[in-house]
């Protein structure tokens, strides 16, 4: 991710929101804050009203199914498309939702080519989430876009490119991110890790391209503040998506007598890093993740890596509610896992916002969803007026054997990742730099 200026991560902005929340920062990690009504506007539908609106909203899914990306896109593409049909059966807003999924080949250029041609078929609303190059291809199409097309204007939620610029620098009007980025998941990862005595040497690896930088530096910020005892001993960036064998990078990290392992690798990037680590016997290293549980990586870590991996995120295997019963199902269905919780969002997001605008007209629905506040599976969220950053619960979970209270079977290996903290929203909010320019 590109380089923004850093700031404390005490966003005075959140105050209200905190104010809504349990204090103390850090509650046990299956008791998220108890829910506080949201304020209902006067002009919105009585709270569970149902408003008919009768209408198929297409929603446009640009991402990569081909590429050593393609099993990452495949499994979240089946997620939109399975909740889109769960929800169509059952929403607030009384719409039905269509998906139109189209590969960008992880290409900023394929994915300004997929948005015109997710446009031509009548898609309002696109969401794309693996790399933020894409991200900020279809933020810079879409702001021009609308503007020549008043009337038509086309709204763009983020699932999962988390580069901190694009809700700073880049921030735009039409584009709401519903994954927490970079700055706000190392914020809790390092608060987690400053409370960790044996961590004494940390290797950095990461992906060369803007989110790996923005890992890379967030980490080296974030640990000099809390921990400045910690020793970097290692910061390595390696080509996106494009590495086949890890043995070279593990075998630098065995060399540098690191202990423990940052890393915001994805996909095959990630899989393929923790199998060489497996393999080389690196079984004394911790790894502090951010995408654990995204597809072909629980595989790899299987029982060799349990009690030693760790995930910063805004879920886990073993919610509860609602969540639950949508994996349980997904799995049911798919003999895969839907680990991608932003795209339940995505759909809570849309639906509440369309009930209370009682229109499903982007232009209208973007102007309702600055500062929606809704009950989710993660707690009280908000979607932040002045960045359109969903402002989040975040958990640190640790790959254990399933069971007990925590039996969810990931890839069918016998394990799962298990909540072993849970940090209030207003923990690992980042403040904003971001300059809105909204419709006239």
């Amino acid at each position: 991710m590109s380089t923004q200026t850093y700031f404390s991560r005490r966003h005075v902005g959140m105050a209200v929101a905190a104010s809504a929340m349990l204090c103390g920062g850090v509650a046990l990690a299956q008791a998220p804050a108890k829910a506080v009504a949201a304020p209902v506007k006067s002009a919105a539908p009585a709270p569970g009203t149902v408003v008919n609106l009768n209408q198929t909203v297409k929603i446009a899914w640009l991402d990569p199914l081909s590429g050593l990306m393609a099993a990452v896109g495949t499994n979240q593409l089946k997620s939109f498309q399975f909740l889109a049909e769960r929800f169509s059966q059952k929403n607030k807003a009384g719409v039905k939702f269509e998906i139109i999924g189209i590969d960008n080949k992880l290409s900023p250029q394929e994915t300004t080519n997929a948005l015109k041609s997710a446009i031509d078929q009548g898609a309002r609303y696109v969401v794309q989430g693996n790399g933020s190059g894409p991200a900020l291809a279809i933020i810079d199409a879409l702001s021009k876009y609308n503007e020549r097309n008043p009337g038509k204007e086309v709204v763009y939620l983020n699932y999962a490119a988390v580069d901190p610029d694009l809700t700073n620098s880049k921030c735009d009007y039409w584009h709401f991110r519903l994954d927490a980025d970079t700055s706000m998941k190392m914020e809790a990862l390092t608060a987690f890790i400053k409370d960790q005595p044996e961590i004494k040497k940390v290797y950095l690896i990461n992906q060369n391209y803007s989110h790996g930088q923005q890992v890379s530096k967030f980490a080296k910020l974030n640990l000099a503040t809390k921990r400045a005892d910690i020793q970097i001993v290692g910061d390595d960036l390696h080509p996106l998506a494009q590495v086949r064998d890890f043995a070279p990078y593990v075998a630098k990290i065995k060399q540098s007598g690191a202990d423990s392992v940052i890393t915001g690798n994805w996909g095959s990037d990630l899989t393929l890093l923790i199998k060489a680590a497996n393999e080389a016997g690196l079984n004394t290293v911790k790894f502090y993740t951010y995408y654990g549980g995204v597809s072909g990586t629980p595989t790899a870590m299987g029982a060799a890596s349990a009690g030693r991996v760790y995930q910063v995120s805004y879920n886990h295997y073993n919610m509860g509610g609602d969540i639950q019963q949508v994996m349980a199902d997904f799995k049911k269905k798919f003999n895969d896992d839907m680990y991608t919780g932003a795209v339940y969002h995505a759909f809570m997001l849309l639906t509440e916002a369309m009930a209370q605008a009682k229109s499903t007209e982007p232009a209208v629905v973007a102007k309702t969803m600055e500062g929606l506040r809704f009950k989710s599976f993660n707690g009280d969220v908000e979607m932040r007026k002045t960045d359109h950053q969903l402002q989040q619960g975040l958990y640190i979970d640790r790959w254990e054997k399933a069971g007990g209270k925590y039996p969810y079977d990931a890839e069918n290996t016998g394990y799962t990742f298990v909540p072993v903290k849970y940090y209030e929203p207003y923990v690992a909010s980042t403040p904003t730099s971001c300059q809105m320019k909204r419709p006239a």
